[in-house]
């Protein structure tokens, strides 16, 4: 419906005695003329900085937590997982109101880390990580440390490649999170300069309330980059899934 909609000439009527499925009269001019509505271009390139710095912190920050808790064994360590599952069971609205006072008192506002922060790290990412690191057997990390390599060698040159199958599945996942986000931008963004896009496609509702073929273009225009972003990982997907399955 919002892609009849975004290449509809004339305002859309839903309820008339004959309605139509296709566009009687299809143009593409709705997508340009939503670009010179607001200003896409840099609406896109805050979106773009904060879903990659957040898929690249997210992952590192997941992988780093979830290395001891599948590979070292200290006291304590089941407890401190099952601490770290409970908390998916908090909603962040719960958590808007501290992280914004810190977001705050670190001088984070109108800032791309004041954006990514309250995703820099997540249950579900160290979840994820520390049952792809038990599947890799232990032998691996004996025959490392026998040649020399410390914990980080091992977490970095040996565990990563060979969990690349999960660590991409986290990146799909944390990318259209951070792209969609628009609760968290709202509320520690008050400069438009700094808006992504889904605050950019909100300001265009309120501006062209009756002009849906506008918004249902702005909304397309969003969605390709999260179908491009799948795309290219689905092939590394595929790619290490296969490379792990001639190794075996």
């Amino acid at each position: 419906m919002a892609v009849v909609n975004g290449i509809e000439v004339r305002e859309r009527k839903y309820i008339s005695v004959s309605p139509k499925l296709l566009p009687e009269e299809p143009t593409l001019m709705n997508f340009v003329k939503v670009m010179d509505t607001f200003p896409f271009w840099r609406y896109l390139f805050n979106s773009v900085v904060v879903a990659f710095l957040t898929v690249f912190l997210n992952v590192l920050f997941c992988s780093l937590a979830a290395y001891p808790l599948a590979r070292m064994k200290f006291k304590g360590r089941n407890t401190i997982f099952i601490l770290v599952l409970t908390t998916m069971m908090i909603p962040f609205q719960l958590l808007m109101i501290p992280v914004y006072i810190i977001s705050l008192n670190l001088g984070l506002q109108n800032t791309y880390l004041g954006m990514v922060l309250p995703h820099v790290t997540t249950a579900f990412g160290v979840f994820l990580m520390r049952q792809a690191f038990i599947t890799v057997p232990n032998e691996l990390d004996e025959s490392a440390r026998m040649d020399g390599a410390n914990s980080f060698q091992i977490w970095y040159r040996i565990l990563m490649p060979l969990v690349k199958p999960s660590m991409v599945t986290l990146m799909i996942f944390t990318f259209v999170s951070a792209w969609g986000d628009f609760l968290w931008p709202l509320i520690i963004v008050n400069d438009q300069d700094m808006f992504t896009l889904p605050l950019g496609l909100n300001m265009l509702q309120g501006t062209f309330t009756s002009d849906w073929r506008l918004i249902a273009a702005g909304a397309i225009i969003s969605m390709i980059p999260i179908i491009v972003f799948f795309l290219f990982l689905q092939k590394f997907f595929i790619k290490g899934a296969m490379s792990g399955a001639i190794k075996g």
